[in-house]
């Protein structure tokens, strides 16, 4: 596993149905009912096969390439394609603004990383060594993170919020206009961190999909 695989889907020509997030490329599709987004599932479903994870629900169809960014290689660009075009013969538009992926990070002094713990409670499984994810690829992620060992802190968690890289400063807009505060923005326009009136934190991040140099 590489940064070398999202790198190059980003950078092809005819995928810009598709979002690069955390949990990998994902493409949404608004429908006008539950029945249209099952024809268009099936339709998807016979094009990619075992490649994807469909999401119905009765305003849109969700496609979801693998599991995680960095599992993410040069040839899921094809797949990508077809489903666009299945989609477009259906009369369905993605719309990049309705993708997103919800994140957890779960920050703890090394000796006290747990993720089994995670795991087991949530009935997750293992898609890497650092984090826990639904085995449905419907719920949110787990991810470890650890915190730096010359602090007292002993364990910390904050929500990471992956969206399309136009999108970015929209939910930022948006969460500043319902009382949140900026409290780092050193590595804008890529992820801002923000907290609300209690001070609990929440990353907006245009990464991957808005990485330097690529988009």
């Amino acid at each position: 596993m590489s940064e070398q695989g999202w790198q190059r889907f980003l950078a092809a020509e005819g995928g810009g149905d598709w979002v690069v997030l955390h949990g990998g490329a994902v493409a949404v599709f608004p429908v006008a009912s539950l029945v249209e987004a099952a024809r268009l599932a099936e339709a998807v479903a016979q094009v990619a096969g075992a490649d994807v994870i469909l999401t119905l629900t009765d305003r849109q169809l969700t496609v979801r390439l693998m599991r995680g960014v960095f599992r993410l290689e040069e040839a899921h660009v094809e797949v990508a394609r077809a489903v666009s075009a299945v989609a477009r013969a259906h009369g369905a538009e993605a719309d990049r603004s309705l993708a997103q992926e919800v994140s957890f990070a779960v920050a703890a002094q090394p000796d006290a990383i747990d993720v089994g713990f995670w795991r087991a409670v949530l009935g997750y499984a293992e898609l890497d060594y650092d984090n826990a994810v639904d085995p449905l690829g419907h719920g949110s992620t787990v991810w470890m993170q650890d915190l730096d060992p010359n602090k007292s802190l002993r364990h910390a968690m904050h929500v990471d919020v992956s969206v399309a890289r136009e999108e970015a400063e929209n939910r930022l807009a948006a969460a500043l206009a319902a009382g949140g505060r900026i409290v780092d923005d050193s590595t804008a326009p890529g992820a801002w961190i923000l907290a609300d009136r209690a001070g609990n934190k929440v990353c907006i991040a245009a990464w991957p999909d808005g990485a330097p140099g690529l988009g």
